[in-house]
């Protein structure tokens, strides 16, 4: 073979050690990249599944909302009254009105059994609060969280 099919490299050989060390730098250059490409790849997914999230929780409320009007129909024009059994009531207090059994339970059917089934599931109270709040648009959720996880304890 003659020289002229091949000509050498006009740089000298690189020692083993040079060799290692730029290829120790390419492979941490390398998972640095990778890493950042990991921590991107999750960050997008938790903010899909944020908004994955946030449409079930619409949708499901949604269709609660359907359901406990189908349970209990709104009044509307034109429809018998008297579909529901009275609350009974305890009788009458000091000032001459009717005292209820029971106090009347604010927010809907809906909201109070999708409280009680993230209960169950191991929701915390903020979270069944958040989608009350953002599902059923309940500006006071205490009386039904109350009601479900029992009262939240005061620092007082």
């Amino acid at each position: 073979m003659s020289s002229e099919k091949f000509p050498r490299d006009p740089q000298p050989p690189v020692s083993a050690a040079d060799a290692a060390q730029r290829l120790a730098r390419i492979v941490d250059a390398a998972e640095r990249a990778a890493a950042s490409v990991i921590d991107d790849a999750e960050q997008q997914a938790q903010r899909e599944l944020e908004e994955a999230r946030d449409r079930a929780d619409r949708m499901v409320a949604e269709r609660l909302r359907e359901l406990a009007d189908e349970l209990d129909p709104p009044e509307s024009e034109g429809r018998r009254t008297g579909h529901l059994k009275p609350v009974e009531t305890s009788g009458v207090d000091s000032d001459g009105e009717v005292e209820p059994l029971a106090p009347r339970r604010s927010g809907s059917a809906a909201a109070r059994l999708l409280a009680t089934q993230m209960a169950v599931s191991g929701a915390d109270r903020a979270e069944i609060e958040a989608r009350l709040r953002n599902g059923f648009e309940i500006e006071d959720t205490r009386e039904i969280l109350d009601a479900i996880l029992g009262p939240e304890a005061s620092d007082a």
